[in-house]
Formats: structure tokens, sequence, C-alpha cells
């Protein structure tokens, strides 16, 4: 048997894969030109050509790139009027950006669990946890899957409340042939330095109402009224400064040129390594539902099971794996009940009183299909790995099969070494 990597045996790749971000000539020229046109920033061209290329990619009427994704979260939830006195149910399985925006309107975000063979977050749960004083629902589309819309939708809509799609890893996907971020009243995305279309730092907004358009584009400036926003109708609002810059436009707008090709690479990408582990005992590809015409991933996710692999943690072989490939290899983000970046009691402006206190409380939440998949079952892989080559996707599948194979030995150094994280 070979001897694993881990233990100083030969790693099944060692040549290295795809780095992030890709850019080239074209990036160089659009910032030049944002250069030399003298208009950096305020509603300038580039930006204009991004925001309309990007609704179209989704086919939202509306687009407006803001600072962040955490920002454009905060100004859907803004937009929508929610606040002091509201809830909004928030996927336990989360990055922390999804709770915290609704912290910061001040309102209540209730955490649920997810569903054990897609890590989106529970219909059933969204249902459960809703209340007199609930506004809103925020499906995230995680890592490389979506979130049930249809049933989400339809929940929604049967209590009234707002739908936001959290869609910062999910740029490019459709849910039956419809873009996502545009089955519910808003969609957020993150253009963070991470992410799939990024510009370092910045975000998205879309959505099909007018209305909301006019609102979301006067919280983000400053509260100054959109140009095609019909006065007679109009309210002012306060706002604030949310704007993206021409230089971040310029980036974004040669990104988007290059986001098509790499969709069908990461995707084809994912459903080789899906038919590939499945062949291997103890992995799983996440489920995927029907309704996915096209995935865009941030993360490709499967499922471990321990009892397969001679009861080595996940943790251990995470490491191993990342030894045999020579790249990152991790888990799912942990749940926000037990997140060491989630933690509202730390800050004093979400101390308006006792009961708001006692009713953000992260620990009151009990979800074990999260904290089974964040501390079990979960291994995560980049998304520029799918970029690389098939022949080198498929060292991937190697890996983890020279893996199962070398089990015994696996279990032997997983317990000599101790490894639990």
């Amino acid at each position: 048997m070979a001897q694993l990597a881990i233990a100083g045996g030969t790693p099944v790749w060692h040549a290295g894969w795809p780095t992030w971000p890709i850019y080239g000539d074209r990036e160089n020229e659009l910032l030049q030109q944002v250069l030399t046109s003298g208009k950096w920033a305020g509603d300038g061209p580039m930006e204009a050509q991004f925001q309309r290329g990007f609704a179209d990619l989704h086919g939202a009427k509306h687009g407006l790139a803001v600072n962040s994704g955490t920002m454009a979260l905060q100004l859907a939830l803004e937009a929508l009027d929610i606040g002091v006195g509201d809830e909004v149910i928030v996927p336990v399985n989360t990055w922390q950006a999804t709770a915290v925006a609704v912290l910061d309107v001040n309102a209540v975000p209730v955490l649920v669990d997810i569903e054990p063979e897609t890590y989106a977050i529970d219909p059933a749960a969204v249902e459960a946890a809703i209340t007199p004083r609930t506004r809103a629902v925020i499906p995230v589309h995680l890592y490389c899957n979506l979130a049930n819309l249809d049933r989400i939708v339809a929940i929604a809509r049967q209590h009234q409340l707002a739908v936001i799609e959290d869609c910062a890893h999910s740029h490019g996907s459709t849910w039956n042939g419809q873009g996502v971020g545009t089955l519910g009243d808003i969609g957020c995305f993150s253009l963070q330095a991470s992410k799939t279309l990024n510009a370092g730092e910045g975000g998205f907004v879309i959505t099909n109402d007018d209305q909301l358009h006019s609102r979301l584009y006067s919280l983000r400036n400053c509260g100054r009224m959109h140009k095609d926003a019909d006065p007679a109708t109009w309210t002012p609002i306060q706002g604030g400064n949310a704007r993206m810059t021409e230089w971040q436009a310029a980036v974004l707008c040669a990104q988007l040129e290059r986001l098509p090709d790499q969709l069908v690479r990461r995707e084809r990408s994912m459903q080789a390594l899906n038919a590939g582990l499945e062949q291997i005992a103890g992995l799983a590809p996440l489920a995927r539902r029907p309704e996915i015409t096209r995935q865009a991933i941030y993360g490709y996710v499967f499922r471990y099971e321990p009892e397969a692999f001679n009861e080595v943690p996940v943790q251990a072989f995470r490491k191993a794996l990342a030894a045999e490939l020579g790249t990152n290899v991790s888990g799912v983000y942990a749940p926000l009940n037990n997140s060491a970046l989630y933690q509202p009691h730390t800050k004093k402006r979400y101390h308006l009183s006792e009961a708001h206190l006692r009713a953000i409380d992260p620990k009151q939440y009990h979800t074990p299909f999260a904290t089974r998949a964040h501390e079990q079952e979960s291994v995560v892989l980049n998304h520029p790995t799918l970029l690389a080559e098939p022949d080198i996707v498929q060292k991937v599948v190697d890996g983890c099969a020279k893996l199962y194979t070398n089990r015994d030995a696996l279990a032997a150094w997983a317990d000599a070494e101790g490894t639990t994280q």
C-alpha cells in the first residue's frame, strides 16, 4: 500500500492548483480608462455598465453596486422597513454577516437548522419559527447548493413575509432557468476577494420591484433620489454612503466577462467529482434538487462518514486529504450558535433592552444538523480547485480513494496525532 502523504509518503498531486484571482490585460485596460476619465466614483459609466451586465445575468430589472455584501443585506432590510421589534429567520449555517445585518437594523435574527442532505436552510424549520413578529426570511445559497426556493417563497407569501436571498456564494446560479436573487423580493451578493466574482471588496443588490430599487438607491447614496424615480411617488429616506468606486466597477466588468466560462468549468468539475466520490464508501456529494438549472460554486462540499474510515474524525480526514492534494481542505462554517465570530452580546449598540439581549442570544438555539455538518462530516474544497484541467481535478477523487484504501494507516496516524481539528 502507498504511504500516506501526511505520514511522509508521496502525495497524489504536488504540482499546484489554479490561483485566485484570475486577471489580465482586460482589467488593466478598463482601469486605465477610469484613470484617464477623471470620473472615479459617483454613478460613473463603468459602474452603470457593470450594474446592467450583472443584473442581466440574473434576469433582474434593477441592479445596484454597493460597498460590501454585508451592506447589501443591511440595505435590503432597511428598504423593506425592517427594524426594532421585528424578527428575521436566518439559517444557522452561514457566514456571520447574514445575521449581523439583521442585528445592525436592530431586528432579531432567529436561527434555524439546515437540511442534512443539502446543507441549505430547512423550509420546515422556517415555517416552525414564524411568529407574529416575523417580517422576513433570508435563505442562503451556500457553497455549491441552492435553498429550496419554491417552498420558501410559498411559505413567505402565505405568511406575508419578505424574502431576501443571500447569494454571496452563488453568482450566476439559476432555479428553473430563473436567476437567483429574483425569486424573492431582493437578492444580495458579495464581491469580496474570495468570491467567484470579486473586486477585493464590494457587494450588489438586485430586485424587480421599482419602489424597492428607488429606496435601495437612496439608502446607499446619502438619501438622494434616483434620476429615474418618479418625484410624485418618491419619499425621502435617511441614507448613508454605501457606494462603489469606478475602480472596483472596472475590475468587475472584466471579471464578469470571464464568469460564464468559469461557471461552466466549475460545474463540469463538480459533476466529475460527484460521479467519482459516489464510488467511494463513506463519501457522498450533497443532494442537488432538479430545479437547479445552473449552479455556481463557491466551495465544493461533500459529506464524510467516519464509520467507513475506521472512525477517523473528519478533522483528520481533511488534514490527510490536504496533504495528498497540496491545497486547503476545510469544513463548512461553524454554526452561528457556536461561532467565534458571531458574538452579539459583545457590542454595546445591540443592548437595546434586557429583553432584546435575550432575544439575540445565539446560544438558545438547538441545531443538530448544522452542528453535525461542521463537526463531523463536511469536507470543503475552494472554488479555484475546480478550474483545474479535468485530469487534475480527478486527483481529488484519487486522494480520497487512497485514504479509503489506507484507512487503517489513516486511523493509526490520527490516533497517534490526536487529531481533532
